[in-house]
């Protein structure tokens, strides 16, 4: 049996970057999909610590909140830099990805008709600080903190590609930040994960819009 286990909708939602850094890391690890038919029912949601989704097994530790079970597999998988000041500053990578993908799915699941256009002129400030990160380390050549990947990386890559996928002109003025997308996803097992039918086909969000 894999040691880890996803709980979650049909949808890559808040698990593609988890998912990302397993496949990447040559982990395994068991899907239990959830529909929306059995959330409503209940008992799972009754069940679950915050009453949402994703929860995740490592073994006989469950936790919820993606960033929380992101970070976990950070401190795990030797993904959290090599000292504590890299530790420190993937935090602020990793807050300023979750910062933005609320505004995402806000946009996603609250306005997306009325607020589309004026969600895609300010997108280009909402990625500049990852840009200006990425000139800070290494010249934008390498990973957003330090010389090795980390969990911030994945989260990083996920929040990228669904807003390529948005506007696909997004990185367009922001060479760092496209030479990144391009070099994280051509790292091979991860390459092989993103071409896969379980990628593939597995819908962004859960309204349809994306």
């Amino acid at each position: 049996m894999p040691p880890y286990t996803i709980v979650y909708f049909p949808v890559r939602g808040r698990c593609e970057a988890m998912r990302m850094l397993l496949a990447d890391q040559g982990q395994s690890w068991k899907e239990e999909v959830v529909t929306k038919e059995s959330w409503l029912q209940g008992p799972l949601k009754a069940s679950c610590l915050y009453g949402q989704l994703p929860k995740f097994q490592d073994g006989d530790l469950t936790l919820y909140q993606s960033n929380a079970i992101l970070r976990h597999l950070g401190r795990s998988l030797g993904l959290y830099g090599k000292d504590h000041r890299e530790a420190a500053l993937l935090d602020v990578v990793n807050d300023g990805v979750e910062d933005l993908r609320c505004k995402y799915v806000m946009l996603i699941y609250t306005n997306y008709e009325a607020g589309k256009e004026e969600y895609l002129k300010a997108l280009r400030g909402y990625l500049k600080p990852f840009e200006t990160l990425l000139s800070q380390n290494e010249g934008g050549q390498a990973f957003i903190v330090g010389n090795q990947i980390s969990f911030a990386d994945y989260n990083l890559l996920d929040l990228l590609l669904i807003h390529q996928v948005l506007d696909p002109s997004c990185l367009d003025s922001l060479p760092l930040l496209s030479a990144y997308v391009t070099r994280l996803s051509a790292r091979p097992k991860l390459k092989a994960f993103l071409a896969s039918p379980e990628h593939v086909n597995r819908p962004i969000n859960g309204n349809g819009k994306q």
